[in-house]
């Protein structure tokens, strides 16, 4: 059985892979949804990472599809108990920006698709430079007390903004941010790698990254005259063709061979292993994709192994 680790200064304890549900609803209907989350909990997955404007982009769906399609499935399995959920507010069409208003509304909405009465942790999605981190968290605070959030968390947000957050938090007794979601992957690691990665260090977070395998671009199956049919294929498609994409695959590659993995697996057990992750986030739109996914938990790769992925995707 794979242990579950603490999530930064919280007492939340997850499984080191997260499930991420922005597919639900979207890629994967709510039939094959249920079949990726029921083959995730049977082997031990815990935490499931979603959004409220989760699938707003889609012509016709007006975001919180994937939050009724996750709240639909705790309710007909009952197991919101063993169950994490993490959510987001900040990005839904009809509630922009993190206002103290606007995140309470969003929480309530939340609240309302998943069918359950309290959000374990819940994620500012991006920043709003426009209001002061002493009203957001604030905010957040009152969702705590009033146990409607167990946790609270930060996506997207820049290291002296973050510092400020933590501080207020420090100074006036209040929730503070427990986790950080940053974009962080082999081949995009400029963004948190640095002062975030500094700053999460400093306050005790933990990171759970998303776009942990650049938009599928490190399972290995975007190649250089390879057409893949995907609502990702554009977003893998940026790193074909550029130097650092060439040596990644080619580390992995070579890597994967040796240790009998699939790519993705070696991808996100070098995530795992890097300072302040403590559970890469990634989706499945199929129950066939999670073998590879999970697989990441129990591959612990050497320190020369590490070290060439490194070097390749530096």
């Amino acid at each position: 059985m794979t242990e579950l680790r603490k999530l930064g200064t919280s007492d939340l304890r997850i499984f080191p892979f997260a499930l991420g549900g922005n597919v639900f609803g979207w890629t994967s209907d709510e039939k094959q949804s249920f079949a990726v989350l029921d083959a995730y909990a049977a082997a031990g997955g815990n935490f499931v990472d979603t959004a409220d404007t989760y699938s707003s982009w889609v012509p016709g769906h007006e975001g919180g599809e994937s939050e009724t399609v996750l709240g639909n499935w705790v309710a007909s399995r009952g197991n919101r108990s063993e169950v994490l959920v993490a959510t987001k507010v900040g990005r839904h069409p009809r509630y922009q920006g993190l206002s103290a208003e606007t995140i309470r509304a969003g929480a309530e909405e939340s609240l309302r698709r998943l069918g359950t009465d309290y959000i374990d942790l819940y994620y500012t999605h991006f920043d709003d430079l426009s209001v002061p981190v002493e009203e957001i968290i604030t905010a957040l605070d009152g969702l705590v007390k009033d146990g409607k959030v167990r946790a609270i968390a930060a996506s997207n947000i820049g290291p002296d903004r973050l510092a400020a957050s933590l501080a207020f938090s420090e100074r006036e007794g209040l929730a503070r941010y427990a986790a950080l979601q940053p974009r962080y992957n082999l081949v995009s690691r400029d963004t948190y790698e640095g002062a975030l990665q500094d700053t999460a260090a400093r306050y005790g977070l933990s990171a759970v990254p998303y776009s942990a395998l650049a938009s599928g671009f490190l399972t290995g199956k975007y190649r250089p005259g390879t057409e893949v049919r995907s609502a990702r294929a554009a977003g893998a498609g940026t790193y074909l063709g550029t130097e650092r994409g060439a040596k990644v695959l080619d580390a992995l590659d070579r890597i994967a061979g040796a240790r009998g993995a699939e790519p993705a697996t070696v991808a996100l057990a070098w995530l795992a292993a890097q300072p302040t992750v403590v559970a890469p986030l990634a989706s499945a739109r199929t129950p066939e994709q999670l073998p590879a996914l999970l697989a990441a938990t129990e591959l612990e790769l050497t320190a020369e192994e590490l070290g060439d992925l490194t070097a390749a995707s530096a």
